[in-house]
């Protein structure tokens, strides 16, 4: 893996990144080839550019899989703060990615849970505010049952 990734997914050329941070969500589902980058991606997330913040966040999300370590557990306030960006789309993708966290680890579900509790959906415009309140209620539903698997 090249080394250089984390300067990779900083990469202006957002269709590349973009092709980038899929490949490295592939990598991460089938190894812990990047739990050794986690810190790098909680720490994209407080990037000033959206695409940055997000890329981070879904790899980090990704590397719940791999996190022995409960190094999420400790930085999931810090993940979290994404649910409040000013970018919708971010917000949805976010969430997303939350799935793979809830599904590994089933023990921040209540976390998760209290955060979306707080989200203020009314700064969204009417067109996305719905769409950002399906994925909670699925995100919810996905919280709920693997909490009955426990």
């Amino acid at each position: 893996m090249n080394t250089d990734i984390i300067a990779e997914l900083h990469e202006s050329d957002n269709k590349m990144a973009y092709a980038l941070l899929q490949q490295l969500e592939m990598i991460s589902e089938e190894s812990s080839e990047l739990y050794g980058y986690l810190e790098d991606f909680i720490e994209m997330t407080v990037d000033l550019n959206s695409f940055i913040r997000v890329r981070g966040f879904r790899l980090a999300c990704s590397q719940a899989k791999w996190d022995s370590e409960n190094r999420l557990d400790a930085d999931l306030d810090i993940l979290l703060r994404m649910l409040d960006d000013e970018k919708p789309t971010a917000v949805r993708q976010c969430l997303a990615a939350l799935h793979k966290v809830v599904i590994c680890k089933p023990n921040l579900g209540e976390r998760i849970l209290r955060r979306m509790d707080e989200m203020d959906l009314s700064k969204y415009k009417d067109s996305m505010a719905p769409l950002i309140r399906k994925d909670m209620e699925a995100l919810a539903r996905k919280i709920t049952e693997k909490q009955g698997e426990i």
